[in-house]
């Protein structure tokens, strides 16, 4: 665990270091094309030592964070954007596997504000009318003149998709409203419409069917209520986690697939892998506990929605010269996560699953050992009283003897 960890740390300390850089070349206006080209070099050399570290971090001849304790899965659905598998007690029989059940009892949602607009913006003749959105990213202000088409409504909102955290589409119940939604899932998103200047008491509505008559909307998301194999999941928008004896999952949903929807389920399987120690006398699926420690390669680090750190590389979607800096960005921030969370599991095994055993089979042992310890004592004490008492018989006899054969010879010294 522990050289597992030093191998992570460094991982850390890389991806802090490239986190420094794509912040610097997206000062565009003040780096030139040289040092952007100078950053992508040190971006690529980061990478190939996070792939050499990830390779080369071994105990005992065995590679730690490579994958070979990573566990294996199968059947996974592409309605699922990505599965974690922390940890997974498997039989030590060939072909176990362990089953894994995804229930959605009911979906995740965006924050959503609807905007009626008809085929064009009608506010009644008086003109303009001043719009404030808000999303998790920022604030941004649109003005529309009365008889602008829904289509440039939609547009305007997001050509600031990125800048708001919030997208506009048309509403597929009324056609006739747009819907601006945030980007995210989850009580964590949000997205607020505000009306700054002009008319619009009867424009803006909570859901597509709703009358329109506030000038002041916010909405947040929702999160998933999930089942895992039976157990209540903990959810933070699409995302879900279990951790019990047997297993700890974490899934995530596609936000936009049939299992985001209330009712779906989906199953896959824990066909293998994970670390493995034996934490009891007896060799047995009892005693044991499991821990699985994920690849901590370039091309693994990141996750399915946003990408992972190889975007990042020359030539890249995610490359700091001409490619998606915003991208790039979020990326090493998941990727930070991922390893900080690796780091967290690691320690928190170390010290409360294996630190605990070996502190519980310390007080034991001690304990054991006192017990001994009693029992000789008073195995003692009891011999002692006897071989005391044995020693006072044999004096006792001894001078008994002694005063019986006193008598006859005083006897004889009278008669002599």
């Amino acid at each position: 665990m522990n050289v597992a960890e030093g191998g992570l740390q460094e991982i850390n300390s890389l991806l802090l270091e490239m986190q420094s850089l794509v912040g610097s070349t997206a000062n565009d206006a003040g780096v030139s094309a040289e040092e952007k080209e100078a950053n992508q070099l040190q971006i690529d050399s980061i990478l190939q030592t996070i792939d050499r570290i990830a390779g080369a971090t071994s105990f005992q001849g065995i590679k730690l964070l490579n994958g070979n304790f990573d566990y294996t899965t199968s059947g996974v659905s592409t309605n699922l954007d990505d599965v974690t598998i922390n940890a997974a007690k498997l039989s030590d029989e060939a072909g176990a596997y362990m089953t894994i059940t995804v229930d959605t009892l009911t979906s995740a949602q965006t924050g959503q504000v609807y905007l009626s607009t008809g085929a064009t913006l009608d506010n009644g003749g008086n003109g303009s009318i001043t719009f404030e959105v808000t999303g998790n990213e920022g604030v941004q202000q649109f003005t529309f003149a009365s008889g602008t088409s829904q289509a440039n409504i939609i547009s305007a909102v997001n050509t600031f998709s990125d800048a708001l955290g919030v997208s506009a589409i048309q509403n597929t119940t009324d056609t006739a409203r747009v819907e601006l939604r945030s980007t995210g899932y989850g009580t964590s998103e949000f997205v607020r419409m505000k009306t700054l200047e002009g008319t619009s008491s009867n424009l803006l509505a909570t859901n597509a069917t709703a009358a329109t008559s506030t000038t002041d909307l916010k909405d947040l998301g929702v999160d998933a209520v999930v089942l895992i194999n039976g157990n209540q999941a903990t959810a933070t928008g699409l995302t879900a986690r279990v951790a019990t004896g047997a297993f700890d999952v974490s899934v995530t949903l596609d936000g936009t697939s049939a299992l985001n929807k209330d009712a779906a389920s989906t199953s896959f399987y824990v066909t293998g892998g994970g670390a493995d120690f034996n934490l009891s006398p007896k060799v047995n699926l009892a005693g044991k506990v499991s821990i699985g420690i994920e690849t901590a390669t370039a091309g693994n680090l990141g996750d399915a929605v946003d990408g992972y750190l190889t975007a990042l590389k020359s030539g890249g979607t995610a490359n700091v010269v001409n490619g998606d800096l915003t991208t790039a960005q979020k990326i090493i921030d998941n990727a930070i996560k991922q390893v900080s969370s690796l780091r967290g599991r690691l320690g928190a095994f170390q010290k409360n699953t294996i630190g605990s055993t070996i502190n519980s089979l310390s007080i034991s042992l001690e304990n054991t050992a006192a017990a001994e310890s009693t029992i000789r004592d008073t195995d003692f004490a009891n011999e002692t009283a006897n071989l005391t008492r044995q020693q006072i018989m044999a004096q006792a006899a001894t001078q008994a003897l002694a005063i019986a054969n006193a008598q006859p010879q005083a006897v004889l010294a009278l008669i002599s």
